[in-house]
């Protein structure tokens, strides 16, 4: 299938990020791929902060997936440090053939790197296929979560 690079994203990639958010029922009623402009100034200010990652997953020249990691220093737990895994997506194309698996392993071992004693995610409760995804992963359901919308 090509060697893998994981790497911090750029804003030639944007197109390829959105299009893949947009690419599922819940993203194509809240991702717009007609106005890149509030996903670029999104990635200009990600790219300023140093607890934010977000990466894209290049296969042979081409965006095949993407995550945002998020580090949070906390006073809880001791004060440890956790992170978030947050906007997970894969092409299409490349469901299914292990690259989901590698871009988590990545935020893993990447919070592992930064001090992380924790790390998180939420997925929307429709999602049952990435409910055991993440559960083969070692990930465990063990907190309810709540938004807002503003």
């Amino acid at each position: 299938m090509g060697d893998l690079e994981i790497r911090a994203a750029v804003d030639d990639d944007v197109p390829a990020i959105v299009e893949m958010l947009a690419d599922d029922p819940l993203g194509a009623q809240r991702e717009s791929p007609d106005d890149l402009a509030p996903y670029l100034s999104a990635l200009e200010r990600l790219s300023a902060d140093p607890n934010q990652r977000l990466v894209v997953a290049v296969r042979e020249g081409r965006v095949v997936g993407t995550l945002q990691l998020t580090i949070i220093p906390g006073l809880s737990r001791s004060g440890a440090t956790r992170s978030i895994v947050e906007g997970v997506r894969i092409h299409a194309d490349e469901r299914g053939s292990g690259l989901g698996t590698e871009l988590i392993e990545w935020a893993i071992e990447e919070s592992r790197g930064q001090g992380c004693q924790l790390v998180q995610l939420t997925s929307d409760k429709t999602r049952a296929d990435a409910h055991r995804f993440y559960e083969r992963l070692g990930f465990t359901a063990s907190h309810t979560g709540f938004k807002l919308q503003l």
